[in-house]
């Protein structure tokens, strides 16, 4: 795949390293490509349903969160 058609998604390092110890042995050759896999399975399933999504309110208090963690 081109390089134009990728784009970078952060992720917390801790987050990172887990994932990086998790597929050791399992055949997926870095945590980008187990992500994209996931990533990939979970949307082709169709189990992401309108009672998946979050209320305005959750996401607010995410976007809260995650601005007092540094992250926005």
């Amino acid at each position: 795949m081109p390089a134009a058609d990728r784009v970078t998604i952060k992720i917390p390092r801790e987050l990172y390293e887990k994932l990086r110890e998790h597929i050791e042995g399992t055949g997926f050759s870095s945590v980008t490509e187990f992500i994209v896999f996931v990533m990939r399975t979970l949307v082709s399933t169709g189990k992401l349903t309108e009672e998946d999504k979050l209320t305005e309110e959750e996401v607010r208090a995410v976007r809260e969160r995650l601005r007092r963690l540094g992250y926005l």
